[in-house]
């Protein structure tokens, strides 16, 4: 499927131009809703609730956080990635003990059942409503992460592409010659850490490129990715940037003549089933076969009745109203 019949600008059908009629630079806005969602509802007091009790402050947040990012970075198309499959069966096959930890219950079918806080998820399908009724791209795929919709629709982009997440792995996608970047949100959506190639290089000592090799060698606790035994960040980056890519890096292992310490070849080559298996666990997919969407930033809620009720009924008042003023000012 060719990505130019999936992101169609606001000025035209076809391939995106170096400019829309109306003098606009295209640019594509790429989120990680549920990154996003989880900030809001830890960043956002609970006790905003609508009329019945339900909790909103996830929502509100999530607006709030919409109506900041539509105002300062001024997207002209603009897609909510979600997660269809926050822990793909393909992945625990490889790597069994990834994000094992944050099961809540394992489903005989379809995926497992995430650990949210009850609070946050009654408020999940009201996210999904709201953005609906706006008229914002909701993109998943199932079988699929969030991070791989993301990697599909940055690789295949035709205009500037900027990534909000709060998830490391997607640095994988930065690529300053296509204009790929990444909006971290670690300090916050007001304070966003600006990701580009210079930026990883300088943090992590490694390309861009190769993070996810860095990754793979260094491990992350936090999905459940043991990496590789006596194998931190600076021995990680050290192997990155002396041999290159994870392949190499295990045939150097395998060299005696590659220079690489013993006690190092030995460390890898005990885990090269491991590196194996987990390479396609931590690379983002950017091949995933995605539905035809039209992903153009709206200028006005594309329900306005729904969108009504939907204010109405869940108290989203000065979130929904200064996200709607944004959109139309933009």
């Amino acid at each position: 499927m060719r990505f130019d019949s999936v992101v169609r600008p606001r000025c035209g059908p076809g391939d995106v131009p170096r400019l829309c009629h109306d003098g606009e630079v295209p640019k594509l806005l790429l989120l990680d809703t549920a990154s996003l969602y989880f900030r809001a509802f830890y960043g956002v007091p609970e006790s905003l609730r609508a009329p019945d009790g339900t909790p909103v402050n996830a929502v509100r947040g999530l607006l709030d956080f919409l109506t900041r990012l539509v105002g300062d970075h001024k997207p002209t198309h603009l897609v909510a990635c979600w997660d269809d499959d926050w822990r793909p069966a393909w992945r625990v096959r490889l790597v069994p003990s990834y994000k094992a930890h944050r099961v809540a219950l394992r489903m005989p079918e379809g995926p497992d059942l995430e650990e949210v806080p009850p609070a946050l998820e009654v408020q999940v399908p009201l996210i999904r409503q709201a953005l609906d009724a706006l008229g914002i791209a909701v993109v998943g795929a199932p079988g699929y992460e969030a991070d791989d919709v993301i990697g599909t629709l940055a690789a295949r982009a035709h205009m500037p592409v900027d990534v909000v997440t709060g998830d490391r792995d997607l640095f994988q996608v930065v690529d300053d010659e296509r204009g790929v970047r990444v909006l971290y949100t670690a300090r916050g959506v007001g304070n966003l850490q600006v990701v580009d190639e210079e930026w990883v290089q300088r943090k992590y000592g490694v390309p861009a490129r190769h993070y996810a090799d860095f990754a793979l060698l260094r491990g992350d606790p936090s999905d459940g990715l043991p990496g590789v035994p006596g194998v931190g960040e600076k021995t990680a980056a050290s192997l990155v940037g002396r041999y290159g890519d994870i392949d190499a890096i295990i045939a150097a292992a395998g060299d005696d003549a590659s220079g690489m310490a013993p006690s190092l070849r030995a460390k890898i080559q005990q885990a090269a089933d491991y590196l194996a298996a987990a390479r396609d666990v931590v690379r983002v997919a950017t091949d995933v076969d995605l539905p035809d969407i039209d992903q153009a930033l709206p200028r006005e809620p594309a329900d306005l009745e729904r969108w009504q009720r939907l204010v109405d009924q869940w108290r989203l008042g000065g979130s929904a109203t200064r996200l709607v003023s944004t959109l139309a000012a933009v």
